[in-house]
């Protein structure tokens, strides 16, 4: 297996330099990306009873593969681990699951919650919500684990979990990050990017816009455009609950403050205070997601590799068993609105995607993905901040090509 692995990182290598990448900046980077996670996902599908001719085809396709090919092979890919991790929460926490005999005990002794109505969070108390909607769906009746026990569980069963403390990066403002707690190999899905997720129709909706990252940290921008602003989630909460992303409250900035390019922004897209009504979904989610901690991963330091990178994924809505660990909802009524990019401005095109019928049918998300074997060590995911900017004083590019590609 080790011979394998070594195959596939030298085809990584190889690939990432292919003149067939020739268009672009932006669309080189993206493919170039995906290109390596679909040789990182199709490698860890293969499984411990790989054989060299297996990993050869992989390659093969790899350098032969058109890129929606690529694509949707690696969608796939993820999506049978995301069923994989899916059906372990199910067993952990839903009773009617637990049918070996390998389970839990201690598990299958827990009494089921017996509050129907939705269980509200404590940061739901804090910004002054009062009141469930109305519209509100019903909450399954899960076992009442703390998420100690249900992170733990997971272990059990996938090898791996997630685990969040002071990061060992040598910086004063590295803080706390994330840490896998057990084994996950190369291909893995490692976490899942958790939040609010805003189509370019709705930037102006993201708290701070448009200086939006000022006071937070926790945004990322799928190559789509999509943002998913993951500082409502925090760090998950104690239960399963209709979570409508409710968030910590914008701070109040001095207008006389604002820069001339802050000004410019809102002429042409005026700021929105808070979420409108019925803006957000109102969602039934496992807030006890061991996976939902992506926004955790530092950015590596000085001459050190990162050890994940970031996947697109695309959740099938159709799959309702595995909507509540899926740890994303949608700002904008459950639609996306079709929107073209000129330079750094994007406008509307067609028709929102409930009236096409396109889109509508997934939620678009990022899931991390293990680009080595991990081992009991910190999650590091190479940031790409962009070039054109002032980049943090602890910010060290892995590789400036790509930073440049990434934002052209």
């Amino acid at each position: 297996m080790a011979f394998l692995f070594q195959k596939f990182q030298e085809a990584v290598k190889v690939l990432a330099k292919s003149p067939m990448f020739a268009r672009d900046p932006r669309h080189i980077q993206f493919e170039a990306d995906m290109n390596r996670l679909f040789l990182y996902t199709s490698y860890n599908r293969l499984g411990r009873d790989a054989e060299e001719a297996d990993a050869d085809e992989i390659i093969d396709m790899a350098n032969k593969a058109p890129l929606a090919d690529q694509q949707k092979q690696v969608q796939e890919n993820i999506h049978s681990q995301i069923k994989t991790f899916c059906t372990s929460m199910n067993e952990i926490l839903l009773p009617h699951c637990l049918t070996n005999n390998n389970d839990d005990v201690s598990i299958q002794n827990t009494p089921l919650s017996t509050n129907g109505a939705p269980h509200r969070s404590g940061l739901s108390f804090a910004i002054g919500r009062t009141t469930v909607p109305a519209n509100s769906p019903a909450v399954l009746k899960t076992r009442p684990l703390n998420p100690t026990k249900v992170s733990q569980s997971l272990k059990d069963r996938l090898g791996y979990t997630l685990d969040i403390r002071p990061s060992q990066i040598p910086h004063k403002d590295a803080g706390n990050g994330l840490f896998i707690d057990g084994e996950a190999g190369i291909g893995a899905v490692i976490a899942i990017y958790p939040g609010v997720i805003y189509s370019p129709a709705y930037y102006r909706y993201i708290p701070g816009y448009p200086r939006v990252n000022v006071q937070n940290p926790y945004l990322i921008t799928r190559y789509d455009g999509l943002v998913i602003n993951a500082q409502p989630w925090g760090a998950g909460g104690e239960s399963r609950e209709v979570w409508a992303g409710l968030g910590v409250p914008e701070a109040r900035r001095n207008l006389r403050e604002e820069k001339g390019s802050d000004r410019f922004w809102k002429m042409l897209s005026k700021p929105v205070e808070g979420p409108q009504p019925g803006s957000i979904a109102n969602d039934v989610l496992e807030r006890r997601n061991p996976l939902a901690l992506a926004h955790f991963a530092n950015h590596p330091a000085k001459d050190t590799e990162p050890n994940v990178m970031v996947c697109p994924y695309d959740f099938p809505l159709t799959e309702r068993d595995m909507r509540p660990y899926i740890p994303n909802v949608l700002f904008g009524r459950k639609k996306y609105v079709k929107m073209r990019r000129f330079g750094s401005f994007w406008f509307k095109s067609g028709r929102s995607s409930d009236e096409s019928g396109s889109d509508c049918t997934v939620l678009k998300t990022i899931v991390l993905v293990a680009t080595r074997a991990l081992c009991n060590e910190e999650v590091l995911l190479n940031y790409r901040l962009s070039n054109s900017k002032s980049r943090p004083e602890w910010y060290t590019p892995v590789d400036e090509e790509e930073d440049r590609r990434r934002w052209s």
